[in-house]
């Protein structure tokens, strides 16, 4: 064996290290996998919901606890999908598995103007699609590719365009209450994910097959920090840890933190703020009123 293939081992051997110990992490602090969970991971034919099974197939023979791993891929019949990919590669891992069969496609092209992207309604469409099934199937948790790029593209999405605080969470609880959503890859960098799936020659179904791309947004925010990471490496993953240390008290959401009550010495009695603006009308009022009166006698 030559040196360099000696050195190419090592490091393959460090970086699913690194993933697994990554992934292991966030599920311990996030608490996403319990006993007798029946865990529907979501496979697209992309390179994170593929490092996403991997991995969790690794941790899951060492595991605490006892739990299911179920793949299920949404064939949405894009044009051109290739079909036979994803069984062939989970029937050679023995991986219980579903492939489900909706044309969203046809749905999205009928409702989104040309040119327009598509991403949005085909998310909600394929989500809405997997809910049902986990559902009816008896599914316990929903795990989700999303990385901590991801987490982090979505948190600059949501100031910039939206202007709210927030990003993707590692674990939630869908809207009606019914299913509970975790990100395994939370902690996870999506370089080592592109190399950790050229390594293990994950079969890739290309992500554009239905002509649409990213939106420009964030596509945008992806290039802004790229560039941030190029002038001063490590910012990225300062800014996602930043995501588990917030301080609501240095932040300005009267919803998270008392700001009203904080140091007030007669909390019963305080003026609302059109009290305050009322005495601040009535003075310009007054100040109008005398410019009128003048303007008037010399007239």
């Amino acid at each position: 064996m030559t040196a360099a293939l000696r050195q190419h081992e090592i490091n393959a051997h460090k970086l699913a290290k690194r993933l697994r110990r990554q992934v292991g992490q966030a599920i311990a602090d996030f608490r996403m996998i319990e006993e007798g969970d029946r865990v529907m991971v979501c496979l697209s034919g992309g390179k994170d919901s593929y490092a996403m099974l991997d991995v969790l197939l690794a941790l899951k023979l060492k595991a605490p606890v006892n739990f299911e791993l179920i793949a299920v891929n949404l064939d949405q019949k894009h044009p051109g999908f290739p079909a036979h990919v994803l069984p062939d590669y989970l029937r050679s891992l023995n991986v219980p598995f579903h492939i489900l069969q909706q044309d969203t496609y046809s749905v999205v092209k009928r409702v989104i103007p040309e040119g327009k992207t598509m991403c949005g309604l085909c998310s909600r469409l394929r989500r809405g699609a997997l809910y049902e099934f986990a559902e009816r199937e008896g599914m316990t948790k929903i795990a989700l590719g999303h990385h901590r790029d991801d987490m982090v593209e979505t948190l600059f999405l949501n100031m910039f365009y939206q202007s709210k605080l927030k990003a993707m969470p590692p674990k939630l609880q869908s809207d009606n209450g019914r299913h509970v959503v975790i990100r395994p890859l939370a902690y996870c960098k999506e370089d080592d994910l592109a190399a950790f799936a050229k390594l293990r020659q994950f079969p890739i179904i290309p992500c554009n097959l239905c002509g649409s791309q990213e939106t420009l947004q964030r596509q945008a925010i992806k290039e802004m920090l790229a560039d941030w990471e190029r002038k001063q490496p490590g910012r990225i993953e300062n800014i996602s840890r930043a995501l588990g240390d917030v301080a609501p008290s240095q932040l300005a959401d009267r919803t998270l933190f008392d700001f009203a009550t904080l140091g007030t010495r007669d909390p019963a009695n305080s003026p609302s703020a059109s009290d305050w603006l009322l005495g601040d009308g009535a003075e310009s009022t007054d100040a109008e009123s005398d410019v009128d009166h003048k303007i008037h006698a010399i007239c």
